[in-house]
């Protein structure tokens, strides 16, 4: 067993009350709010993410769940298997105060003989399975009791066998399933009271967290009083009406492949070559025949294409 804590973030789910947005895209306050759940286990070692690999602020291992979809119990097993440590933050990739929640979880004492984790309660009282530090033999323990791997297991099945201590959450463990949560969230994040912010629990907010966030302010200053930031719904809808007018299938197109294809090239090379890289890749994708694959293919030459691009070796 590592001595380091490791870290789980469940970003599966389908958000069906969301209309199938990928809701750890959403952004609340100028950032997702998987960067949000990322940020707050910062310095777990390893830092599994479960679920469709997107861009994320920070290093970390991503897995799927077994079948796709099968539900937090499966994507916890996938998650232990990609972990020796000895206690691991379980969290959803949903919520707004996830920084804040963690945090509270860190300053409860270390867990003692006989106790198998500690997870935080809403203001009614009911646990938050999804917030909470555990024991990983104890899950492991919990997971080969259930049929088929924990597919489509509740959270409660695996986990109210096991000793796990109550912690009043203090208003910390609201999450985001529909979109008057979202609202209501992104509401807060915006309050000049709100503690999340400006600041992540009193870290040195100088570290690059919030970089993209303050860059986009600055481009606002500068050149337009518009945002330089939509929302993924709002990229979602945007994708569907260009989708349209182009007569595209929209089920064809993978936004999360593309976003990360500009990401790399913008890293690897210059960022004015990210849109071309991606219309490279759709041109390449097309003639290929415009299946996923084509697309898939055509994204994965570029990518590497970009991560050995070296500047100095290119200029003339």
């Amino acid at each position: 067993m590592s001595g380091a804590t490791a870290a789980i973030v469940l970003a599966g789910g389908r958000a069906s009350r969301l209309d199938g947005a990928a809701k750890p895209l959403l952004d609340v306050g100028g950032r997702t709010l998987l960067d949000r759940a990322v940020a707050a286990v910062a310095g777990c070692d390893p830092i599994i993410v479960v679920g469709p690999p997107a861009p994320v602020q920070g290093e970390v291992v991503w897995t799927r769940e077994t079948p796709e979809f099968g539900g937090p119990v499966a994507g916890i097993a996938a998650g232990l298997a990609r972990t020796e440590s000895a206690d691991v933050f379980v969290l959803a990739a949903d919520l707004p105060n996830a920084e804040e929640a963690v945090a509270l979880l860190r300053r409860h004492p270390p867990l003692a003989g006989g106790e198998d984790g500690v997870c935080l309660t809403d203001d009614s009282g009911r646990m938050q399975w999804l917030i909470g530090l555990y024991r990983t033999d104890a899950l492991r323990r919990a997971v080969a009791t259930l049929p088929d791997g924990g597919r489509d297991a509740s959270i409660r099945s695996l986990l109210a066998g096991l000793a796990i201590i109550a912690v009043p959450a203090e208003g910390l463990a609201t999450d985001v399933d529909t979109w008057d949560d979202l609202e209501r969230a992104r509401a807060v994040a915006q309050a000049p009271t709100h503690k999340g912010a400006d600041t992540d629990n009193g870290a040195d907010t100088d570290n690059g967290t919030d970089a993209p966030a303050r860059q986009r302010t600055r481009r606002g200053d500068d050149m337009t009083d518009q945002p330089q930031h939509l929302p993924v719904e709002a990229l979602d809808d945007w994708t569907s009406a260009a989708c349209a007018a182009l007569g595209i299938d929209r089920a064809s197109v993978e936004i999360g492949l593309l976003l990360d294809l500009a990401r790399d090239v913008a890293h690897g090379v210059a960022r004015p070559a990210a849109p071309l890289s991606a219309y490279l890749a759709g041109l390449a994708a097309g003639r290929a025949g415009g299946s996923r694959e084509d697309t898939a293919a055509a994204v994965a030459t570029i990518t590497a294409l970009a991560a050995s691009w070296r500047a100095d070796d290119h200029d003339s």
